[in-house]
């Protein structure tokens, strides 16, 4: 982890407008002089399952993925996020500590806000606590409705379900690199590693997608949805 220092202050913030429009002067104020910038190499755990809860991360820049550990060792991803994504809200008002671990999948600037400071704003501006609680609904909502959808699916469905995240909702584009490996969209997917390579090429085989190492290029967009509706 290193420290940085690119963004002078909160107002100046591309994602500004997602949840921070709402506060006054003193309040950015309040926000920006408790905020810190970090950037994660890719691999670099940000959070551990276990950690204390003092801050309020929120990415800038990279992918992170959200997963849990079970007893045997075996990671189970939740989610992947990406840049806006408020992480660390699922758990700030419920928990002393994440029950999740939080891993950057590629370079990743992350700010991170104490928490006493942000709890502070909250209890004087109402308009901003809405706008938390909004927030905090809509990323446990996205979890809960992408882990719905992806159980809906058969092992082809699971695969194609996950491209067209990617392609639609993460790169917004046909052509992109896997931000994870072939284990982790297994764990993702809950399907394993073997089934999970052997869909993608079966997939590469009947022309649905190109794989030049980990670039993968959906050259079928609508035979892929099909088989993500379908299969």
């Amino acid at each position: 982890m290193k420290t940085s220092n690119e963004i002078e202050s909160c107002n100046y913030c591309i994602y500004k407008k997602l949840l921070f429009d709402s506060l006054n002067d003193k309040e950015y104020q309040e926000v920006n002089n408790s905020r810190t910038e970090h950037i994660y190499s890719r691999g670099e755990i940000i959070r551990k399952e276990g950690d204390p809860i003092n801050s309020f991360l929120y990415l800038r820049s990279g992918l992170i993925k959200l997963y849990k550990t079970n007893k045997s060792g075996k990671d189970h991803i939740l989610s992947i996020n990406k840049p806006g994504d408020f992480i660390s809200l699922l758990s700030i008002f419920s928990n002393s500590v994440y029950k999740y671990s939080i891993t950057a999948i590629e370079e990743t600037k992350v700010c991170e806000v104490e928490l006493q400071s942000l709890q502070k704003v909250i209890v004087s501006n109402s308009a901003f606590a809405l706008r938390v609680l909004n927030r905090m609904s809509n990323v446990s909502d996205d979890i809960i409705e992408s882990q719905f959808e992806i159980r809906q699916r058969q092992v082809k469905g699971r695969i194609a379900y996950f491209l067209l995240f990617l392609a639609d909702r993460i790169y917004h584009g046909r052509e992109f690199r896997l931000p994870i490996t072939r284990r982790e969209i297994g764990e993702l997917i809950s399907m394993t590693t073997e089934n999970t390579i052997r869909t993608l090429s079966e997939f590469r085989k009947d022309g649905i997608i190109s794989m030049d190492g980990k670039i993968i290029t959906i050259l079928d967009y609508d035979r892929m949805q099909s088989i993500s509706k379908t299969g």
